[in-house]
């Protein structure tokens, strides 16, 4: 499915950029408690475009099944709900917003398990 190539390679090139902002203009502006909540955001966003990118390929190669395309759906929401939850966190006072990042979370997790099925059943 063309729309998860493209949208874990725009995932992961974000992250790309998101890692270095975190790098250079975060790094004095955050303390590093926040910094770090920051990096985890980055890291699971480009595991998680590498995902996407593995759920295109995989329907390219073996089809496209409803396991497959949900698990490319809840690889999106979870980068969505976790990773944007822990930038939001890293920039705001306010823990509030920490009550959807497990969301993300068991999104991926859940992507991981129907990605799974679908690759042992396609």
């Amino acid at each position: 499915m063309h729309t998860f190539l493209v949208l874990g390679a725009v995932f992961a090139g974000v992250a790309v950029a998101l890692g270095a902002f975190g790098a250079h203009a975060l790094r004095d502006k955050v303390t590093a408690d926040k910094l770090a909540v920051y990096q985890t955001g980055v890291q699971y966003q480009m595991y998680h475009g590498f995902a996407l990118i593995a759920v295109g390929l995989l329907a390219a190669i073996k089809g496209v099944t409803p396991p497959l395309t949900y698990a490319g759906w809840l690889f999106t929401v979870g980068i969505v709900l976790f990773s944007g939850s822990l930038y939001i966190l890293t920039g705001s006072r306010s823990k509030a917003i920490g009550i959807v990042t497990p969301f993300g979370g068991l999104a991926f997790m859940v992507g991981w398990v129907l990605f799974i099925v679908a690759a042992l059943h396609a």
